[in-house]
């Protein structure tokens, strides 16, 4: 194998990539998905700039590239990726493997203060080798503690040197980067998924995206209403998504909604925000019907506003002819900020939005249906699905 051209102190020349949450499925569907993540990691990687060639031979996905370490930080991002390791891919002998721990130990792996331990797997025919696998860990612990004089914890290490001894190839990696896992993107179907420029809805589809939906953003312009620049923060949190779904038609949906706004304000007064989370949902339903989406997503929170109580939100998904997920349901706000700070999608939905001003003094918070269509001006949910049936489709 090339040595790693990027940074010759970095002896590693291949990225291991190990499944998400679709391991245990059968054969044939644990192929399709992995070929999925394949293509999106490929594609995440040509878009960074980084020259790689994404195999799957076996159960892993392997990247062989001369910038491993770059190419495992962007592979940890694709949902559908559990881990990402850089790691020297040898000849699969114990001394050429034993060789490749020396090097690694030998550039920086770890400093004679922190313990280590060496796990490892031989796979493939029990004759595929000429040692077992005792013998493995024997011969790469001893040659990593006299490269580094550290000492070993089999317990709790600091450091742990990772072998896989295939039949043809063995890769020897000490640094583990933990994926997002999932599924791959797309594997589950398309979902219309409100976006604003708030903090939730980003993360609610950031989740989608992890569980292997392919969401379809859906930004309604609330006109006046829309506060400065929360067209541009939506638009931007939707942004800074597209490189974790290089594949994916992340495109937003921009529906025109002032008009409808300003007639929820003049017909309703404590069931307004009700009225308002209606319409947002009519509209993202007119934009499945387009976008052949089986269903609809917020980023919602149970009781985490007035229009967000139990007896609201079933209220409110009465104007959807779909299903409507919350992948943020159960949440707590100060984890959802903590995602949408690892997510980079947090400092820019923290400017105000302006709907705020929308909130009646009183706001219902057990609404009944019948109360909330009594109020409503006839035709408004069918008027915010026409506008999603129309919406505009804008590049990020």
């Amino acid at each position: 194998m090339p040595p790693n051209r990027a940074d010759p102190a970095d002896p590693t020349n291949a990225v291991l990539l190990g499944h998400g949450d679709f391991g245990a499925k059968s054969s044939a569907v644990r192929a399709r998905m992995a070929e999925r993540v394949a293509a999106d990691v490929d594609a995440a990687l040509a878009a960074d700039g980084i020259t790689a060639d994404v195999e799957r031979p076996w159960s892993r996905i392997v990247v062989r590239t001369d910038r491993p370490a770059a190419a495992a930080r962007i592979a940890a991002t694709i949902p559908g990726v559990g881990f990402a390791r850089p790691a020297v891919a040898t000849d699969p002998r114990l001394a050429a493997i034993s060789d490749a721990a020396d090097t690694l130990a030998a550039a920086g792996a770890h400093t004679p203060a922190e313990t280590y331990a060496v796990d490892s797997d031989r796979i493939g025919p029990d004759d595929a080798h000429e040692f077992s696998n005792d013998d493995l860990k024997r011969e790469v612990g001893r040659v990593v503690g006299a490269a580094t004089g550290a000492d070993v914890d089999l317990d709790d290490p600091d450091l742990t040197y990772r072998i896989e001894a295939r039949e043809r190839e063995a890769f020897v990696s000490v640094r583990r980067i933990e994926g997002p896992g999932g599924l791959p993107v797309g594997s589950q179907g398309r979902v219309a998924v409100l976006v604003s420029g708030g903090i939730d809805s980003p993360v609610a589809t950031w989740r989608l995206l992890r569980r292997g939906c392919a969401p379809v953003p859906v930004y309604v312009d609330l006109g006046d209403y829309g506060g400065a620049d929360h067209r541009a923060r939506a638009l931007e949190a939707v942004a800074t998504l597209v490189p974790r779904a290089p594949r994916a038609d992340l495109r937003p949906r921009v529906v025109e909604g002032g008009p409808l706004i300003e007639r929820v304000v003049a017909a309703t007064h404590d069931t307004r925000m009700v009225s308002l989370r209606r319409v947002l949902l009519a509209a993202a339903d007119g934009v499945a019907d387009r976008a052949d989406a089986h269903s609809l997503a917020t980023g919602e929170a149970v009781g985490q506003k007035s229009s967000q109580t139990g007896a609201n939100l079933a209220v409110t998904d009465a104007a959807a002819s779909r299903p409507v997920h919350r992948p943020l349901f159960a949440a707590d706000k100060a984890d959802i900020v903590s995602e949408a700070r690892e997510l980079g999608t947090y400092d820019g939905s923290t400017v105000p939005v302006g709907c705020e001003r929308l909130a009646p003094a009183h706001p219902e918070t057990n609404a009944t249906l019948d109360g909330v269509v009594d109020a409503e001006p006839e035709g408004l949910l069918d008027a915010a699905r026409a506008a999603g049936r129309d919406a505009e489709i804008v590049s990020v």
